[in-house]
């Protein structure tokens, strides 16, 4: 395959700045938690780049070497000190599954608490927010369910598990009492996606507590 260009690779790392230094903002990093990445260059679901966040940062700080590019297999592609973030392996296989442009992982009060409330069922059900519509779902009083997987301490145990749990229409999956991974085309529209989970399980929890 053709390698990222310099000028791919910057905007890239550019674009995971942008995201970073606004989530950062938020508290949605908590210690050097999260992820995020964008894929640059040709894709093909057997060989692919990506830009992703080092491991072990601060992501409430820029500094030159905050990011790397892997490969499909997770793998840096070029000589760095630098390693991958160790959920690394969860992105590749969301990736080869949907072809999308960008992956972001957080973890957030909310995101943790509603995960816990489903993480028996398997699923996050939601039914007429508008925010649904975020995610290109039109229906009035659409419904849907945010797939949970399980948390294993083994980050190749969940990574097998993806491509089993995506449900096509819904660009998100979250990790029992971790955290989330939205994507989407780009860049924007994963940070679109992500937010409209977020506002999601924030209005779940909350009306949970109102029903007790």
């Amino acid at each position: 395959m053709l390698e990222p260009t310099l000028e791919q690779k910057q905007q890239a790392f550019h674009e995971l700045r942008e995201v970073k230094t606004l989530f950062a903002s938020r508290g949605w990093f908590p210690g050097t938690s999260g992820n995020l990445s964008v894929r640059v260059g040709e894709f093909q679901p057997e060989e692919f780049r990506f830009a992703v966040t080092a491991s072990g940062k601060d992501k409430a700080a820029n500094t030159p070497e905050d990011y790397l590019i892997v490969n499909e297999k997770g793998a840096a592609t070029e000589a760095t000190a630098l390693k991958p973030s160790a959920e690394t392996l969860i992105h590749c296989e969301i990736y080869r599954a949907t072809g999308a442009g960008a992956i972001f992982h957080v973890h957030t009060m909310f995101n943790n608490l509603v995960s816990e409330l489903y993480g028996e069922e398997g699923f996050i059900p939601v039914q007429g927010l508008e925010l649904i519509k975020a995610l290109n779902i039109w229906e009035e009083d659409a419904a849907i369910q945010i797939p949970v997987l399980p948390n294993y301490a083994e980050i190749p145990r969940i990574a097998e598990l993806v491509e089993g749990a995506i449900v096509p229409r819904i660009p998100g999956i979250v990790l029992r009492k971790h955290g989330i991974y939205a994507w989407g085309a780009n860049a924007f529209e994963a940070k679109r996606h992500l937010e409209a989970f977020e506002f999601m399980f924030e209005y779940i929890y909350h009306w949970h507590m109102l029903k007790k």
